[in-house]
């Protein structure tokens, strides 16, 4: 791929050759950054990490503990934050931050806040630089997995300091004076953590500190500031307190440097120290440089080829970043160079992989998926990692931050587990796979009611949870189950289960027949008696189901659209059910939450009807037109969402991007399909938004999708050629792709109503197998 890469904010600075690709140039890192309590954007922070780092950092414009820790809006910065936080709403965990200040000894976070201007900032996925314009400083950063690198410019100054905070809710801090260094750990957390949590961290300086204070505070702070009890004490080089922290002094020069290295660790502070190592002997450029080529052997996965918009290669390398950095690395290489990781499950040193921070309800509708197509070697470290949670919990992780949370519906570890395993990433050890999963349909885990299954003795003898059994979100959990039960089928032939052993899970496979209402046909929760739940509000958000309504839920049935289409009466009354989505004004039922919640607010102001697609479930929907012979339907819908609902700027998602679902829906998108059912080997089509996408396998074959006519109004595919030869499915198989595979789309500007048309077009439905 020849192209001259206009990167000129850092061409000179990290010594760019202008010939290099990168694929860096455009990622927008603050895309979704412009969030709020009210309302989502994406409610994203710039992560500067390696893909898939143990650690992030950030710069940190909220309040300590504020999950709305960076927000493109606010004018001021605290602190460059060491962060593991997936999510607002979820919170963070074993977070600490490092500060340069100047003229005097500030440690409070509002006292040591700085204004700065995005026009002087610079947020690459890999480097991170600011102007911190009351300290007249330059701080820029860059990581690896668990350590980092800081290089403070300051200007000439007698009193020159650097505050490492290692926040409250417990931690300890040491100043080291004869090494340069401070070292600490913190406990700091939001849950999902076993008594002995603590992350350690060591900040090695290459400068030698004139002056060194610590502070501390042994209370909760009685004001809301939290400044009340927190006292400074020069000369004390220990604290070990409810809030601890570090101040370090030194005389500079105009425009010296001073460079802070930091290492944690979730096991020792001997670990932390050997984590010191990954940035070797590396100065600050060549760290950067480094970084630079670790994210773009990632990106380079897929070669975008389209000058017709700018924008759109923003969006496509933004979201493909957004999708490689949830689950996290939870895992550390001792000093014999083997993997190891502490257990958030039972607080025990353990051998293995373990990977964090991501929400299954979420990402296995496509964004696991994606790793399985363009890194299964990742994901097989994530998928060994779930192996090793179940082993230390006693199950699969539904929501994981860092242990379990309690967070969402579903059973889903199973389709991220099974997919994985159909798709040739097998963990080593099936048989406490298979063990693990029966064992998740058939309990609750005691302390966390959203892992496990909530209310599985209902759903396994009479077809579904009922809805006046005080089980909230009812609905919802059928529906996911019964999916989740189809997976484990398809799991259990593949590991040739007895048949007697695994009929049980196709029949509960079919359970969500039990909830669908045929006079209104939609899905509708169901009491215990068998009468359906009285009064109904097909726009009532929340009750029977999860941040939605049965308008959003009804096609939960990723794994037999046909099954629902044969309920709802034949292909026209659900062509009419899915037009309705968009047709139906933006009007909503908030009454289960008492106010319109953040995401009833987003579907509102999008001017798409009721299609709500900055919440998850409702992204697959689209795709359903392809099983009831309309895909130019998909076609139109699918673009519009792409154009209207994705930008590469900081108010660019239109709902929580939520650990990459909503980004890896993007990228799918924009290649043309997308996986509507994980766990089979298909991917259902929409059409592709580039004249050119090459897909780098790992295999070292190539998928090359070319759409040489593609333009803003040419959004509907005329004709279709797979390795030369004219193709009607209204699908693409993984096997295909997975040989290397050159397809052609014929686009036009108007609907060809008579490709995908006949059933044998139609993707997968599970009863056609049945």
């Amino acid at each position: 791929m020849k192209k001259t890469v206009i990167f000129l904010g850092l061409i000179s600075a990290l010594n760019v050759s202008a010939e290099t690709v990168d694929y860096t140039q455009y990622v927008n890192t603050n895309m979704g950054t412009q969030s709020s309590f009210e309302l989502s954007t994406g409610n994203t922070y710039p992560v500067i990490a390696r893909p898939w780092g143990m650690n992030f950092w950030t710069p940190v414009t909220g309040k300590m503990g504020d999950g709305w820790q960076y927000t493109y809006d606010a004018y001021k910065i605290r602190g460059f934050e060491q962060t593991h936080q997936p999510s607002p709403w979820i919170n963070d965990y074993g977070q600490f931050a490092i500060m340069p200040v100047t003229g005097s000894a500030k440690f409070n976070e509002d006292d040591r806040a700085s204004w700065f201007s995005h026009k002087a900032e610079e947020a690459r996925p890999y480097y991170y630089k600011a102007y911190l314009a009351d300290h007249d400083v330059v701080a820029e950063m860059t990581p690896t997995d668990r350590a980092a690198m800081f290089r403070f410019t300051f200007p000439e100054n007698d009193s020159s300091f650097v505050v490492v905070d290692a926040y409250d809710r417990g931690s300890a801090i040491r100043i080291i004076p004869e090494k340069n260094r401070i070292v600490g750990y913190t406990t700091r957390n939001s849950g999902g953590v076993p008594e002995n949590f603590r992350n350690y961290f060591v900040v090695e300086f290459d400068k030698p500190f004139t002056y060194r204070a610590t502070f501390s505070n042994d209370t909760v702070p009685s004001k809301p500031d939290g400044t009340a009890g927190i006292s400074l004490k020069p000369g004390v080089l220990e604290q070990e307190n409810f809030h601890t922290g570090a101040l370090i002094g030194f005389r500079t020069g105009k425009g010296e440097r001073v460079h802070a290295r930091v290492a944690s660790s979730f096991i020792s502070p001997e670990q932390a120290e050997l984590n010191l190592k990954e940035l070797a002997d590396r100065d600050f450029d060549k760290l950067v440089a480094d970084n630079r080529q670790a994210w773009n052997d990632v990106l380079g996965r897929v070669e975008i080829e389209d000058d017709s918009n700018i924008d759109r290669l923003r969006n496509f390398y933004s979201c493909l970043y957004r999708s490689l950095l949830f689950p996290r690395k939870f895992y550390e290489t001792d000093a014999s160079g083997k993997v190891v990781h502490y257990s958030p499950y039972n607080g025990e040193v353990k051998p293995g992989y373990m990977y964090t921070d991501t929400g299954l309800w979420d990402t296995f509708r496509s964004l696991f998926p994606l790793l399985n197509l363009l890194y299964p070697s990742v994901n097989k470290e994530i998928q060994e990692g779930m192996i090793n949670a179940y082993r230390e919990s006693g199950f699969f992780p539904e929501w994981a931050s860092p242990g379990h949370r309690g967070c969402m519906v579903g059973n889903n570890s199973a389709s991220v587990l099974a997919d994985a395993y159909l798709k040739g990433i097998k963990v080593d050890d099936a048989e406490t796979l298979w063990k693990g999963i029966v064992h998740g349909t058939e309990n609750v885990h005691p302390e966390v009611s959203s892992t496990g299954r909530l209310g599985h003795e209902y759903y396994n003898t009479i077809g579904y949870v009922p809805y006046d059994v005080n089980i909230h979100e009812n609905a919802a959990r059928t529906l996911e189950y019964a999916y989740n039960d189809w997976c484990i089928y398809q799991l259990g032939k593949a590991l040739g289960r007895p048949k007697k052993e695994i009929a049980k899970y196709a029949d509960r496979a079919m359970n969500y027949r039990n909830l669908f209402d045929k006079e209104n046909n939609l899905m509708r929760g169901r009491n215990k008696n068998g009468d359906f739940q009285a009064p109904f509000s097909p726009l009532k958000w929340g009750d029977a189901f999860t941040e939605g309504n049965s308008w959003h839920y009804t096609w939960s049935v990723f794994h037999d659209p046909q099954g629902l289409i044969d309920l709802m009466g034949g292909k026209q009354t659900f062509v009419n059910m899915l037009d309705s989505v968009f047709a139906v004004p933006p009007v909503f039922d908030d009454s289960y939450y008492g106010f319109p919640i953040h995401e009833i607010r987003e579907m509102q102001v999008m001017n798409m009807g009721n299609y709500a697609h900055g919440n998850q479930p409702i992204q697959h929907m689209i795709y359903l037109y392809d099983w009831a012979g309309e895909p130019w339907k998909a076609q139109y819908w699918v673009r519009e969402v792409m154009d209207r609902m994705y930008t590469p700027t900081p108010d660019g998602y239109c709902g929580d991007e939520d650990n990459g679902q909503t980004s890896a829906w993007y990228v799918f998108s924009a290649l043309g399909f997308y996986p509507v059912a994980p766990g089979t080997d298909q991917y259902a089509l929409g059409a592709p938004l580039f004249r050119r996408a090459v897909l780098n396998l790992e295999n070292g074959r190539k998928v090359t999708i070319n759409a040489a006519d593609n333009t803003g109004d040419n959004r509907y595919i005329r004709d279709m050629k797979v390795n030369g030869k004219v193709y009607d499915k209204n699908y693409i198989t993984y096997p295909v792709l997975m040989d290397g595979a050159v397809i052609e789309f014929d686009m036009s500007d108007k609907p060809n109503f008579s490709r995908g048309v006949s059933e044998s077009s139609y993707p997968y439905s599970f009863s056609k197998e049945k």
